[in-house]
């Protein structure tokens, strides 16, 4: 640790709901698709991966089911069933044996799923009947990618059940050892779908107005806090992205009203999503919707999206984020921070092995420590 600058902003400590993180490089949720079958069940290869990354200043768990309605790819962990929160023990015990600290994200895909992974082959469901049209999940190990259907629009009265999917969820969270959670609201799933003008066309009290469209997200956000406590939840958006056929009229107006009601709710953190290789409507970072969002929104401003150690020193230096959750970097390099410290070359990530599949692209990337070892 010879290089570390005292003054490093990577490396500045930050209290978050009563959690001291040791640093700002945070761990992205990852979707790697390698839950133990039957059952999307969470198992000692995932504990062990986790542990790996323990020393992130948070890590953030993968996409997580909250109700087998809610699951859209093959092989994704849940947070429904006994058996997943036992998993997810394995997986908390591992994290925090070594001093790390981790939320579960919770999820609900909507639209983006297929009726081979639906209970009883159900249409998939959304704030509307809207085939989000070049959008792809896969549904077995050999499946490949395959199209999304048009889903199922939900029904008024099915409204209060997903609320209750969530606070469930939250729930089960707790009950596997987590030390907070986070609500799932980007890249283009259930409730993305219901914030954005694209997806939703409804003409009830959760559709049309952007006050109605921010409903149904508000509620569940209120009911995961019921159950944790402001200080232990925050929420993830992605305001520009263009992942799974999405977009919003004005996402300005949109998520800077969003961003005041979380505010007002007083969360833990916001995740905004800025960037993504998996598609943006912005060329690189949308610097106004960005904007927007901090004018009113007063509490930890976390970034993501294609950020170097570089950029994120910077932007945290200038105040435009307080922390960076970084995501293929921390596939291929269980021990980032460190590497960040000492301005140390990075591992090369292999995109063939980030879903599905075993060990190999999973837990068998080197350390800088066993690096030097070899050498």
């Amino acid at each position: 640790m010879s290089n570390q600058k005292p003054n490093d902003p990577l490396f500045q400590s930050l209290n978050m709901g009563g959690l001291t993180l040791p640093n700002r490089v945070l761990m992205s949720p990852l979707t790697r698709s390698r839950s133990s079958q039957p059952g999307d069940i969470p198992n000692d290869m995932n504990a062990h991966y986790y542990q790996q990354r323990a020393s992130a200043g948070l890590i953030l768990s993968e996409a997580t089911q909250i109700s087998p309605q809610g699951k859209g790819y093959a092989f994704t962990p849940g947070i429904h069933s006994q058996e997943q929160i036992n998993g997810w023990k394995k997986v908390t015990g591992a994290v925090h044996s070594v001093g790390g600290r981790i939320h579960m994200q919770l999820w609900h895909v909507g639209r983006i799923s297929h009726p081979e992974l639906q209970p009883d082959g159900n249409q998939p469901v959304a704030p509307s009947a809207i085939k989000p049209e070049g959008a792809k999940t896969f549904i077995s190990a050999d499946s490949g990618m395959v199209d999304v259907p048009e889903p199922r629009a939900l029904e008024t009265h099915e409204i209060a059940g997903i609320v209750e999917q969530y606070r469930q969820g939250a729930l089960n969270a707790q009950k596997a050892g987590f030390d907070g959670v986070e609500v799932h609201a980007a890249n283009g799933y259930l409730l993305d779908q219901f914030l954005k003008s694209g997806s939703n066309h409804r003409t009830d009290e959760y559709g049309g107005s952007m006050e109605n469209r921010l409903r149904l997200p508000l509620m569940v956000i209120q009911a995961v806090i019921d159950v944790w406590g402001k200080d232990k939840v925050g929420v993830r958006i992605s305001p520009t992205g263009s992942f799974n056929a999405m977009h919003d009229d004005n996402p300005i107006e949109t998520f800077g009203a969003f961003a005041k009601h979380l505010n007002d709710l007083g969360i833990a953190y916001l995740e905004v999503v800025e960037d993504s290789f998996q598609g943006n409507h912005a060329n690189g970072r949308p610097e106004e919707v960005i904007e927007a969002i901090r004018v009113v929104y007063k509490g930890t401003y976390i970034a993501n999206g294609a950020y170097t150690a570089k950029e994120a020193r910077t932007r945290i230096s200038e105040g435009r984020c307080d922390l960076v959750t970084f995501g293929r970097p921390f596939i291929a390099n269980p021990d980032l921070p460190e590497r960040f410290r000492e301005n140390a070359p990075l591992n090369e990530w292999d995109d063939s092995t980030f879903y599905g599949g075993g060990e190999h692209g999973y837990t068998d990337y080197p350390t800088l420590e066993e690096l030097e070892t070899i050498a």
